[in-house]
């Protein structure tokens, strides 16, 4: 378990998305709204990086290119099919610059 230092703050303009691997974990970070999220990066239905998919500030969701599962930032949970399971979360903090996500 430990904090991994994902980006400098000022990469995560609002609306872009950061993908980045730690060990066998693929993780997208995205700021909406001077918020900070961080989910898995592949969609739990088929595999498809979520980092490509589309990013909705308004509902603060992602969706899935593949077959258009969207998964709510904040909580990773799925809100239409196909994707049931939701997506694992990360907890985050900026500290000076940088921005750290929590690895367990």
């Amino acid at each position: 378990m430990t904090w991994v230092n994902v980006c400098k703050v000022d990469v995560l303009d609002n609306d872009k998305i950061v993908a980045f691997d730690y060990n066998d974990k693929k993780i997208l970070v995205t700021k909406i709204q001077d918020k900070i999220y961080a989910t898995d990066r592949i969609c739990t239905h088929e595999y498809a990086d979520l980092s490509t998919g589309f990013l909705n500030e308004d509902e603060k969701t992602i969706t899935c290119p593949l077959h258009f599962s969207r998964f709510e930032l904040e909580t990773g949970i799925s809100q239409n099919p196909p994707a049931k399971i939701p997506l694992q979360t990360y907890a985050n903090k900026m500290e000076g610059n940088c921005v750290y996500v929590f690895i367990d």
